[in-house]
């Protein structure tokens, strides 16, 4: 019998990579979303049955109603599949499920998990070894067929997913193989607490199998001390020399870096990346500790890692006009931020001009003090409204108060602006030789779209063309 799977909110990057799969082994697929965008698109090409809004005449002919944590329990879909009987699924129990059967390789972490999870992918695809995928972003589609390899049906045994701990979810995997990237004080409307987050990860190192492998970054102290309780042999990465695998002799070079990797103490080869920044030369170096033990040519793992062109809103160029660079990026935790803002001063621009948009009411108060002290690396620094992402206000957290403790802390001008206000504002002060780097996790991208656009039909303001 062919099932018939409906997804809720089927046009967030998650739930769209599940759809995408199930649509690739012949499933029936229907979902809904409040909004129409080019996920929804692309999987109604791909024929699944979307409408746009919520009610519960759209589960009719349902064998199972798929949801994530962003879905509410009073959602009139899931409330209806409930009423009805019709098994409900979390996101995470599908993407479970559809890995059985398979070699599981899951990654997971706080920061760097999309980026490690398709450099992963593309290396097993460059080696033949076809893999099933689901990444949580859409990859840059230069190196892959017209529509990436985000969530790729293949016909080899591994299966390879970027897996979630901020609802907890992670926990319903038990792979062969699992990469940790880091811990972070992160998700704090869930976890509340480091003890949370630790027992949290405490669990999901225990999870994977005892015949597997653990790969770790072995520079984060946390995550260290929690990697005794792995069931099977672990294997480390970093910068420090007591790492297994260990980046040396770091060469930066515009937006690509080179690097000499060593494994147990002997070199390995030259690696050269396309995508800027030392947390990239990290995701890249647990790619290769995982090729290495999977017994593929080091030649292999260095030309994927070589051609990986990067996530899309991972450091993504969307302009070079005017000699003015647009880039597009994810980063909303203080971790990311420092990151990304170090690998933007590493290119050698003019000026690093940052617009950045809060993500989350609770994440901005709890990192309050963290998140005022990342921009250090800033020429210019603006900030628009917090983005909700569906939680409501908190009392005096406020990007205008957040501005002022921004600028207590750098010699840098920092202003704040309504969005509606920021396109204009950046096209008439930027010039030849900026880098304009749009940040965050909400809908900031749509204004990177829009400051690239006026920037190609060359709709600037006296500024940009200052030299």
């Amino acid at each position: 019998m062919n099932k018939h799977y409906h997804l809720i909110g089927i046009g967030g990057i998650g739930m769209g990579t599940l759809a995408t799969l199930l649509l690739k082994k012949g499933y029936q697929v229907s979902g809904s979303d409040l909004y129409d965008n080019q996920m929804v698109a692309e999987l109604k090409w791909r024929g699944a049955h979307i409408a746009i809004g919520h009610c519960a005449a759209n589960i009719t002919g349902a064998d199972y109603v798929v949801f994530s944590s962003a879905i509410g329990p009073d959602n009139v879909e899931l409330r209806s599949a409930r009423q009805q009987g019709i098994p409900a699924l979390q996101r995470a129990e599908l993407l479970a499920g559809l890995m059985e059967g398979h070699i599981g390789i899951t990654v997971a972490g706080a920061h760097g998990k999309t980026t490690t999870t398709s450099m992963i992918s593309n290396m097993l695809i460059q080696a033949g070894l076809q893999p099933t995928t689901a990444i949580g972003g859409i990859v840059q589609r230069d190196v892959l067929d017209a529509l990436g390899y985000q969530a790729s049906l293949g016909q080899g045994t591994y299966f390879v997913a970027e897996v979630d701990e901020s609802d907890g979810s992670f926990l319903r995997f038990s792979p062969q193989y699992s990469v940790i990237t880091n811990i972070d004080f992160e998700h704090v409307d869930y976890f509340h607490n480091w003890d949370n987050i630790l027992a949290s990860y405490r669990d999901f190192i225990r999870r994977t199998k005892a015949n597997g492998l653990l790969i770790a970054c072995g520079d984060d102290s946390r995550l260290s001390d929690l990697l005794c309780e792995s069931p099977c042999p672990v294997h480390t990465y970093g910068f420090g020399l007591k790492n297994d695998t260990v980046a040396k002799d770091i060469r930066f070079n515009h937006c690509c870096v080179d690097f000499d990797c060593w494994i147990e103490g002997q070199p390995w080869g030259k690696v050269h990346l396309r995508i800027p920044g030392t947390h990239n030369i990290a995701n890249a170096m647990a790619s290769i500790a995982l090729g290495t033990h999977l017994g593929i040519a080091p030649e292999v793992i260095r030309r994927s890692l070589a051609n990986y062109a990067g996530a899309k809103r991972r450091f993504q160029i969307k302009s070079t006009a005017v000699d003015i660079w647009i880039v597009d990026d994810y980063a909303h935790h203080p971790t990311e931020i420092r990151s990304t803002l170090t690998a933007a001063r590493h290119i050698g621009r003019k000026r690093l001009v940052t617009v950045f948009q809060p993500h989350r009411y609770t994440r901005v108060k709890y990192l309050w003090e963290e998140m005022a002290a990342s921009f250090r690396d800033s020429d210019y620094i603006i900030l628009t409204d917090i983005y909700a992402a569906s939680e409501l206000p908190i009392a005096g957290i406020t990007s205008e108060r957040l501005k002022e403790d921004i600028a207590s802390q750098v010699s840098a001008p920092v202003v704040y602006l309504k969005k509606e206000m920021v396109v204009r504002h950046v096209l008439d002060m930027a010039r030849p030789g900026d880098l304009i780097m749009m940040m965050g996790a909400g809908d900031i991208t749509y204004l990177a779209d829009e400051m690239a656009r006026s920037l190609t039909t060359r709709e600037i303001g006296s500024g940009a063309i200052k030299q």
